[in-house]
């Protein structure tokens, strides 16, 4: 009998961590950058908007991220990148920001400098 009984509280608690599960989810992001220094940065801006691992490679230009829905967003995270000085496939950075990398970290960008014309 006390072994039905656990078999009945097992069952009822897989749905609770079926859903705790559904809200971690993990994405890729294309994000500009070029470096070492890049991917540090990188990283570290998505970490600050709540993901729990995040993985930018310089080759594919891709930030891959882990993180729980009710913490943050896909939004969140590439907003943060792109305040950064980096842009996302859904933000660009401004130009302050982009100019504030340092040299070797200035991608090349489809936008003007500021005074171009």
């Amino acid at each position: 009998m006390k072994s039905i009984k656990k078999i009945v509280l097992v069952a009822m608690m897989l749905p609770a961590f079926g859903v705790a599960m559904a809200q971690t989810v993990a994405e890729k992001i294309t994000v500009s950058g070029n470096c070492g220094m890049c991917k540090k940065k990188i990283e570290s801006a998505a970490k600050e908007a709540g993901a729990k691992k995040a993985e930018w490679d310089a080759d594919s230009k891709v930030l891959t991220v882990k993180y729980n829905q009710k913490e943050t967003s896909n939004d969140a995270i590439q907003k943060k990148v792109a305040e950064t000085g980096y842009d996302t496939e859904k933000y660009t950075a401004t130009m302050d920001a982009y100019n504030r990398l340092h040299s070797c970290c200035q991608y090349d960008n489809k936008r003007k400098p500021v005074g171009d014309k």
